[in-house]
């Protein structure tokens, strides 16, 4: 949808960007489509005519029954205009949430989604993408949300209305559960609308409603109604109410509009519902005494958590050291490529211990590379060493809290391998949580290695406000409860149960358990709960009967539907699609066909399902099937490292290409060209001539490159000392081959033979693993088997040039073959870098203005300049504009430049 809204913002009238839980936006633009080559539609910029599309109607209606929420966004708008126009659609939903329903009502016909299995509703997304229409409807949408966006053509004097259907299970954090509306409807609404109606059967405890944007004025249209267990919340402002000013079009209405509330817990059993033949059982018992834990942090200092992510994540650590209870046990691991611990074994968090503990967190520096396996195998084992030495009581929980930013790029690099590693290791003794600091994070590999190890993962998001994500974290599990929890049912009365086994309940946490019967009319139904306590074990048994529908639920205008089934249905498919990442091969692939039969059974839009929704055709276009996916963390990793801003006063005219392009030329001049963005950022390295860089390291996939730099033939009148690069080591292990560049010729080394290329001849040399391309004095082609394809260019200089001579450029090509842990001075973009840049001011040039730059959690000053890509023509070369790092890339590449000098061509220290 990105084309299409800049057409939007530069020609149309953006109506409604608003509701998340959902938010919603509707937008018109005159329809009338353009091609370019066959593909690519436009929208037409709107003609003089005085065209109106009018929003009057938006209604956000969530009811919640037992802390299952299901929300119907409906939004209507009439096309006043004489000419047909294009309404956009767009809502933004919780990413734990799945749709179940959308439709359109367009001139008494009503289009329906239907959810199909992925592979199929693929070949239909593929279909409309070669023949130029917009098949996408969901992307990422900040921290927390998806964006579900569709658009339509609407005749003139027509209505549409629009209506989507989510459905999630909301989770009890802190002590409560929430429900967000993002309100952001930028224009006036004639009826608008968010109604919540909640009914708990164990009656509520406590519910505040708010809006972040509530004025005094609009405090009292915060409509609330609680009685023991229902509550009604509404929030119905007119125009009038919603105006900025009196007589203007601007709203009031922008920012969240939050729903807190939590249920009474008077018994230790818990809360049992059976209903039509399924029952639910939530467990979080009150009163009970904290459990002592004994936690290892591992905190990762290598080069990438420079500047602002290792000040705040020293400012968070302050904080949890003061938080820890004085009968907790505690170390600190940190690492980059060197592992160090604060003290060989754990400590009890008394006042003197946490005193100093926290002047070693203060003096944490960065610098190196990444060995996340070498430090989780040592916190693991100073845990086990201390379990073993019964240092710490037999009913404490033990866990081990990884912070890092990157991937692993030093030691064990394979991230199969390290999971493996780590779950042997842990052997079921201890709980693994880990946090993924910022974009570049592998986030999938920590979120699977959490979840081996009964943990979970939490992404950290770079922003001011990341200590206070990294306490919010730990204040959830700062506190457990009870440790080996199981939850025993009648097996021969129930089935399809879902996990009922948790490895600790934390305070203000809740455990949820679902399960069909087998016999609907059963009087009664044992339920035990067996765990482990602060000194005693807890044991607890009860009786649950199941309960007429009308009885359990009396007001039925609370309920929709069979919730009890849609309820179970939602749990079984989250721990499916959990057991499809973390199980054996065959527990794999039995709970990917489980989960997909469930999914498609239920209409939920899961990673495995996909809603096809077919538009209506039109005099210009046929019938459009658009794509409704659920996007996977990786897709949403994924997206927000794109998610770059460029400023629109910058001129960004250079050639567009179908890869991103990463080179070193020059003196030596880094280069990394982001078509995708169109920008570039560059950055120089200023060392003694005769120093060796790495460039290139990617262990997994057996590649290093490393460069030397040569200085000029004698120090230039100005006295400033030159470097360039002369001489390349380009090394696959996996293929045994070995490469050493010069400016005089080229040698090659596989198995044990040797040839020898000059830059005076066209020649190449072919093999089963290797393609070598020279071009006479101009550049040499290196082609891997199955990998990465490099370009190294020759640049002859006069030879009686009083100070300069041959030196070497060195450019990567198809760079997304290389694995996600590659690193080293170029190598540690290949994956994307995500930046900002703002407030943009005169340099020191008047050419060359100055801006600043957020990066990697750092602000920086950075300079728009050039530099000059010999890629595409050898000779001469072209300028391509781009953002200039200084001081030797300082905040942009991880750690300091002189982390990257190696000992010789092909070392890796």
């Amino acid at each position: 949808m990105s084309g299409v809204w800049t057409v939007l913002l530069l020609w149309g009238v953006v109506f409604v960007p608003a509701l998340s839980h959902g938010a919603l936006v509707i937008s018109r633009e005159d329809s009338t489509p353009l091609r370019s080559d066959g593909a690519t539609r436009l929208l037409k910029k709107r003609s003089t005519d005085n065209m109106e599309v009018e929003v009057y109607s938006v209604k956000v209606a969530c009811k919640v029954a037992s802390r299952f929420a299901h929300t119907v966004i409906t939004s209507s708008a009439l096309n006043k205009a004489n000419s047909s126009q294009e309404v956009f659609f767009e809502v933004d939903l919780p990413k734990t949430a799945f749709i179940t329903n959308f439709s359109m009502e367009i001139e008494g016909q009503t289009y329906t989604g239907n959810v199909k299995e992925k592979e199929k509703a693929k070949k239909q997304y593929q279909q409309a993408v070669s023949t130029g229409q917009t098949a996408g409807l969901v992307k990422a949408s900040g921290r927390k949300m998806e964006k579900f966006s569709v658009s339509v053509n609407i005749a003139a004097n027509s209505n549409v209305t629009f209506i989507l259907t989510y459905e999630e299970l909301l989770q009890r954090k802190l002590g409560q559960y929430e429900i967000m509306t993002q309100v952001k409807p930028k224009q006036l609404v004639q009826h608008f609308e968010i109604v919540a109606d909640i009914y708990e059967p164990q009656g509520i405890a406590f519910l505040d409603a708010y809006g972040t944007f509530i004025s005094n004025e609009l405090l009292p249209l915060v409509e609330k109604t609680v009685t023991d267990k229902k509550a009604h919340i509404s929030f119905c402002p007119t125009m009038d109410q919603q105006r900025k000013c009196p007589g203007c079009d601007g709203t009031l209405i922008d920012g969240d509009f939050v729903i807190k509330y939590d249920v009474n817990r008077a018994e230790t059993l818990g809360d049992i519902q059976i209903v039509n033949g399924y029952f639910v059982h939530f467990f979080a018992p009150p009163d009970l005494p904290r459990v002592p834990k004994n936690v290892v942090f591992v905190i990762d200092r290598s080069g990438s958590m420079s500047g602002n992510k290792m000040h705040q994540t020293r400012e968070a650590m302050l904080t949890i050291l003061n938080d820890l209870h004085e009968d907790d046990y505690f170390g600190i691991v940190t690492f980059d490529h060197h592992i160090s611990t604060w003290k060989g074994s754990l400590t009890k968090a008394t006042t003197g211990n946490v005193s100093e503990a926290k002047g070693f967190v203060k003096g944490i520096q960065q610098s190196g590379y990444t060995d996340i396996n070498g430090a989780l195998m040592k916190a693991v084992d100073i845990m086990m060493k201390d379990k073993q030495a019964k240092k710490f009581t037999e009913r404490s929980v033990s866990m081990i809290i990884l912070l890092t930013d990157g991937m692993p790029n030093s030691g064990v690099s394979s991230t199969p391998q390290i999971q493996e590693n780590v779950r042997n290791a842990m052997g079921g003794n201890m709980t693994l949580f880990s946090l993924g600091f910022g974009n570049d994070v592998d986030y999938s590999f920590l979120d699977v290695m959490s979840r081996q190890n009964q943990g979970l993962a939490r992404r950290i998001y770079e922003g001011s406000d990341a200590t206070v994500q990294l306490q919010g974290f730990y204040e959830e599990v700062a506190s457990p409860l009870l440790s080996e929890v199981d939850l025993h049912y009648p097996d021969n009365l129930v089935n399809s149960l879902t996990t009922s086994h948790y490895k600790q309940l934390f305070n203000g946490s809740e455990i949820v358990v679902a399960g069909r019967l087998t016999d609907n009319s059963l009087d009664n139904f044992l339920v035990e709960v067996f765990a482990k306590g602060f000194e005693e074990d807890f044991i607890v048994k009860g009786q649950a009967s199941a309960q007429e529908w009308d009885i359990l639920y009396p007001e039925q205008e609370y309920i929709f539907g069979d919730f009890t089934e849609r309820l179970w249905a939602y749990l079984t498919i989250q721990q499916l699609l959990s057991k499809k990442e973390t199980g054996t091969a065959e527990e794999k692939g039995n709970a990917t066909a489980q989960a997909l039969e469930m999914s498609l059974q239920y209409s939920f839009v899961t990673p495995l399902t996909s809603m096809v929704v077919t538009k209506p055709k039109t005099e210009e276009e046929q019938e459009e099937p658009l794509i409704a996916d659920k996007l996977t963390e990786d897709e949403r990793q994924k997206a927000q490292r794109l998610g770059h801003f460029v400023p629109q006063t910058v001129s960004n005219t250079y050639r567009v290409q179908s890869r991103p392009t990463y080179f070193v030329d020059g003196d030596p001049h880094f280069m990394i060209e982001l078509p995708e963005q169109e920008d570039a950022l560059c950055f120089n390295i200023d060392d003694r001539p005769g120093t060796i860089f790495n460039l290139v390291r990617d262990q997994l996939a057996g590649v290093l490159v490393n460069g030397q730099t040569i200085g000029d033939k004698k120090v230039a009148p100005d006295g400033k000392v030159n470097t360039y690069f002369g001489r390349f080591g380009i090394v696959h292990q996996g293929l045994g081959v070995r490469l050493e560049v010069t400016t005089h010729d080229i040698t090659v080394s596989q198995n044990g033979k040797q040839a020898k290329l000059f830059w005076s001849d066209t020649a190449s040399l072919k093999g089963a693993n290797l393609d070598l391309q020279v071009t006479k004095d101009r550049s040499l082609t290196v082609t891997l088997r199955d990998s990465v394809r490099f370009v190294v260019i020759l640049h002859k200089v006069w030879k009686q040039h009083p100070y300069h001579q041959d030196y070497l450029g060195f450019y990567t090509l198809e760079s997304h073959l290389l694995s996600p842990s590659v690193h080293g001075l170029l190598g540690q973009f290949y994956h994307g870098v995500q930046f900002e840049v703002r407030d943009m001011r005169p340099g020191e040039e008047p050419e060359k203005p100055d801006a600043t730059m957020l990066v990697k959690g750092q602000e920086l000053t950075v300079t728009r300049g050039w530099q000059r890509d010999f890629s595409w023509d050898v000779k001469n070369g072209e300028n391509i504009p781009c953002w200039f790092i200084h001081s030797n890339g300082n905040g942009l590449i991880d750690g300091n430049h002189t982390d990257y000098i190696m000992s010789g061509l092909f070392k890796t220290v």
